[in-house]
């Protein structure tokens, strides 16, 4: 028989696989957007230079406006904020779709809302993650692990979809050129739009006396409903403001973001783009083997994502980050030793079962470490740090073939990986999740 105070639970539910219905739309745009826009650029005659400003344009915008997210993201109201950030995704894929001009694919870069990832994009990521915070903790590892496993599958499927109009315009000559294409991000970004609004107010941040959010909160007191933050008429109280994160939780997520950040400078060494272009420098490998090596990639890390999500609530969050993490990079030095295109490939591919089963364990680490609060910017931060340096080792890779050695990127960056993993585990092995210590948490 179910009681009175039993309600609240389907609204998280409900609002959980909203986000997960957001997260499919947006990641099927990214995979379908990161080859369309390449294609694009490169038929538009764009020169080398002026397609790296657009790429880091992309990377820094993510940055600058996770930043922007993290101070000022959860005092806007996270949903308001989300459905003002997806808008913006659906104009700016318009623009692309419209325009070759590099200044203004520049500006609109800068937004933060665009990627050539169709996991881990920026600030709407930032949101989701600490949304999905609202998860009960007992369940939060497996739903971080569909998350990222939705993220993984509908990318793909954007990627695979992507080829389409080439394929289909010798058939079809009339159809228009592949850049008229990423006009879908306005009707999808709409959908999204819609999605986003109608998520509940479990959503929001909790206030210390358990009223919900912190300027559109509502207070329960003896079934009336009052406003709290803003008055009938919408004003702002004049309440101090409270700072994005407590000293403590401040210092945890500096020694995350330093870690994160150590990581995704390792993995810059050995992103996608440079992986397929040493396959086929190395092996001759065509372009289709490694289209099919990158979707089955794709397809296996998705399966991997839902395994993590399992796995974290076996043995800890921590323990599943480290533990299919480090043997991931062992896996990594191994690929430039093998002597054929189809050893290394089954490494690479082997590796890809366990190289992304950290990242939904991250994330739910970062919201667990953390006040339910704090969420926001614990995540926009943690993120920050790993989209600043991510570009500067994609550079190093380049230096390090010329210079050290075809097969160098790989020895760095796993070593590098290595090393992220034993500071990681010295770092908080001993630490509890605040978590831990609450009942009913």
């Amino acid at each position: 028989m179910r009681t009175t105070s039993q309600p609240a639970e389907p609204a998280v539910v409900h609002d959980l696989r909203r986000i997960l219905a957001v997260q499919a739309l947006r990641a099927f745009l990214y995979g379908f957007g990161s080859v369309i826009v390449g294609t694009s650029l490169a038929a538009a005659g764009l020169t080398d230079v002026q397609v790296g400003l657009v790429f880091t344009a992309m990377l820094a915008g993510a940055a600058l406006t996770s930043i922007i997210v993290g101070i000022l993201g959860d005092r806007l109201g996270r949903r308001a904020t989300y459905a003002f950030l997806l808008g913006v995704m659906g104009l700016a894929g318009t623009v692309y779709a419209v325009t070759t001009s590099v200044p203004v694919l520049i500006v609109v870069a800068l937004s933060g809302t665009l990627s050539t990832d169709a996991n881990e994009s920026g600030p709407i990521t930032s949101l989701e993650q600490a949304m999905l915070g609202s998860a009960p903790a007992l369940t939060r590892s497996r739903v971080f692990g569909r998350y990222n496993a939705v993220a993984f599958l509908a990318g793909a499927v954007g990627a695979l979809c992507a080829g389409g109009p080439s394929a289909f315009r010798t058939v079809i000559p009339s159809l228009p050129p592949d850049q008229r294409w990423l006009l879908v991000y306005l009707p999808i970004a709409a959908a999204c739009v819609l999605i986003a609004t109608r998520l509940t107010a479990e959503v929001e941040p909790t206030n210390p006396d358990g009223s919900v959010g912190l300027d559109f909160a509502l207070e329960r007191k003896g079934g009336a409903v009052a406003e709290r933050g803003r008055g009938r008429h919408g004003k702002r109280s004049n309440g101090p403001a409270r700072p994005p994160l407590s000293p403590s939780s401040r210092r945890t997520v500096q020694k995350l973001a330093a870690l994160f950040g150590l990581d995704a400078f390792a993995g810059g060494f050995v992103v996608t783009t440079f992986v397929v272009f040493w396959f086929t420098r190395k092996f001759g490998a065509s372009t289709e083997t490694m289209s099919l090596v990158v979707f089955a990639g794709g397809l296996i890390q998705a399966g991997s994502s839902v395994a993590s999500g399992w796995l974290g609530a076996k043995i800890g969050l921590l323990n599943t980050m480290v533990f299919t993490h480090l043997p991931s990079n062992v896996l990594l030095l191994l690929v430039p030793l093998m002597p054929s295109l189809g050893l290394a490939i089954a490494v690479l591919l082997f590796r890809f079962t366990l190289s992304q089963m950290d990242v939904p364990a991250r994330q739910a680490y970062v919201v667990a470490m953390v006040d339910p609060r704090e969420r926001t910017a614990a995540a926009a931060f943690t993120n920050t740090a790993r989209y600043v340096v991510r570009p500067i080792g994609a550079a190093g890779a380049g230096v390090l073939l010329q210079t050290v050695g075809f097969g160098a990127p790989f020895f760095v960056a796993g070593s590098l990986k290595v090393l992220y993993d034993l500071l990681l585990y010295r770092t908080f092995r001993s630490v509890p999740l605040p978590e831990d210590q609450r009942s009913g948490t």
